[in-house]
């Protein structure tokens, strides 16, 4: 790549930070003279590049938001990792029209098709070489995040339908932020018909509708809404302690989406804190760890799936290996029976 192209890039990745530089620091960046700046900015506008341009003491380059922006250029590593995030991340929910993973695997598809041969080379090469754990989460739709989005952006109050197991109720909010935590989406939010701030899963949400009313802002007490969001979880679940006959990395491995507390206690034993609804869900959880453990509590959940197990491994014994209620070899009987039977369609 001639240098003059590769300093346009390289100018153009500074101002697309929308930081605010001054000339004398664009020189300092690009190791080239006062001039040669100016020629290169003028050179983005003639390529359709909106850079504002403050003159004086105190004066500053910077990209402007234009109507009509060219296509963005990345360069090898920032067009790979973009490619890398999005092929990781586009099973993420089930797929459906208007949906995040439906948006991403169009992207991939899109970008695939206009990367230049060599770079397109080398982003199949990595692709080709990793493999991304279908991690399912809610299915989001982008438009219900837009105009979350919006309605924080504009100050505006958004109301919706909120699902709490079979009831709906219809709410109405100051949208406070949006946060990601844990595989879900949450909208964090003061809602004055209770007088408090309340934090809302995105997933239960449905016909969203930015109003016209705008309100005032709040000071949220939290230094951050996802702290505001950890601890809504942390109160809607209960703490569990359980001893793992494993190392620290290994817990992070086999648990690497889960919020919670490890303390290595040798060098393979640690001590794992967290949080889950019932003692079903820290059965599931902890399924997911090849190495023997010891609930330390809650002692009612460590009793619980003591039972469970025991009760497993008896029927197991008697040869009546129970899937949803029904004994395997009944099932598999069953299966047999109705396999010559045509299939009915969904």
């Amino acid at each position: 790549m001639a240098d003059v192209t590769r300093r346009m890039l390289d100018l153009l990745a500074l101002l697309q930070t929308r930081r605010r530089y001054t000339g004398a620091e664009l020189v300092a960046r690009l190791g080239v003279s006062e001039r040669t700046v100016r020629r290169d900015v003028d050179r983005l506008r003639e390529y359709g590049y909106p850079v504002d341009a403050a003159p004086g003491p105190g004066g500053h380059y910077g990209l402007a938001a234009g109507r009509a922006i060219p296509p963005l250029i990345f360069d090898d590593d920032e067009a790979i990792a973009i490619m890398l995030a999005l092929a990781a991340n586009a099973n993420a929910d089930q797929g459906r029209p208007g949906s995040i993973g439906d948006a991403m695997s169009r992207a991939y598809g899109k970008l695939d098709q206009v990367l230049p041969p060599r770079l397109a080379m080398n982003a199949a090469t990595v692709r080709a070489s990793v493999e991304a754990d279908a991690l399912r989460a809610p299915t989001i739709a982008i438009a219900d995040i837009t105009r979350i989005a919006t309605a924080i952006h504009e100050r505006r109050e958004l109301g919706f339908d909120y699902r709490r197991g079979e009831r709906a109720t219809r709410r109405r909010v100051h949208p406070h932020r949006q946060v990601h935590h844990l595989m879900r989406w949450y909208l964090v939010a003061w809602e004055s018909d209770k007088g408090s701030w309340r934090v809302f899963r995105t997933d239960r949400m449905s016909n969203l509708d930015v109003r016209t009313a705008g309100f005032e802002p709040r000071e949220l007490p939290e230094e951050a809404a996802l702290d505001r969001v950890k601890a809504a979880v942390k109160r809607s679940s209960r703490k569990a302690v359980v001893t793992v006959a494993t190392s620290v990395d290994e817990v992070a491995a086999a648990l690497p989406f889960q919020s919670m507390d490890v303390e290595a206690l040798g060098a393979q034993r640690t001590r794992v804190t967290l949080r889950c609804d019932d003692w079903r869900w820290l059965l599931f959880h902890l399924s997911h760890l090849e190495c023997a453990f010891t609930i330390d509590e809650p002692t009612a959940w460590a009793e619980a799936i003591e039972r469970f197990a025991a009760s497993v491994a008896s029927r197991r014994r008697r040869g009546e290996d129970v899937v949803g209620g029904v004994r395997r070899s009944d099932l598999g009987r069953s299966r047999r029976v109705d396999s010559g039977r045509p299939a009915l369609d969904p």
